[in-house]
Formats: C-alpha cells, structure tokens, sequence
C-alpha cells in the first residue's frame, strides 16, 4: 500500500531482529523506538513488485501472517533491506518510511485489515513458535 513519507530530522540508533517473535525494534535519537512485526512491514513494502509503478497499481499482500525476516542488509545512511522468509528483498525501507509505520501503527494496521475485509480476505493466526 502506498505511503506518503514526510522527510525525517532524526536516525535510528539501534536496529534489532527478535526472529522468534517476528519484532523489528527500531530506536531512534529522538527518544522514540518501535516494535514493528514482520508481517506488518511485509504487506506495507515499499517496492514495484507490492506498489506497481503508479498509483492505482498496489497489489495487497496477502497470506504474510508467518513471514519473518532472515537478513537485513544496510542501504547507505538512509535505510535497510530486509530479506523476508518468503523471499521478498527488493523493498528498501528508508529511516523515514520505518519512523512513519512505527509512528501511525494503529490507524496503518487498521487500515490494511479493512482493505482485506474489503477483497474478502482474512488473516489465519500463525502457529506460536
């Protein structure tokens, strides 16, 4: 789903994997720090192949419940990219896209849920490891 992302003043001063709970923490020198879960930053990624080229062409993700992610590389200064366990890898989180999902968590989550509702999809829990 497309984002817009407002540029950011601030960096993360620390990124951490918790694999088995499927949480990105990212903390930054502002004092704020999220816990972003896999799936949640599986279905908002960033690249052409969940976007499409313009406007109008996202595909919803679906069936992420259980992705996780196994490798995150550095993007220069600005961001990451995480390779996801279903082996997406080509969407670069920028620091100011990770502040936006962290920041708007709720009202985004709550979004991608009714967009599922909408297309007549549903999440399945994933089994508990």
């Amino acid at each position: 789903m497309r984002l817009t992302v407002a540029p950011i003043s601030f960096t993360p001063t620390d990124i951490k994997l918790h694999q088995r709970s499927r949480i990105l923490e990212v903390c930054f020198d502002n004092g704020e720090s999220f816990n972003l879960p896999c799936e949640y930053l599986r279905v908002y990624s960033p690249s052409a192949e969940a976007l499409g080229h313009a406007p109008g062409q996202e595909i919803l993700q679906t069936g992420k419940e259980s992705v996780n992610i196994s490798t995150i590389k550095a993007i220069g200064n600005y961001g990451i990219e995480p390779t996801f366990t279903d082996g997406h890898n080509s969407g670069i989180y920028s620091w100011g896209l990770l502040y936006k999902l962290g920041s708007e968590y709720s009202s985004l989550w709550a979004n991608y849920l009714e967009k599922l509702d909408q297309a007549g999809h549903s999440r399945v829990q994933p089994p508990q490891t």
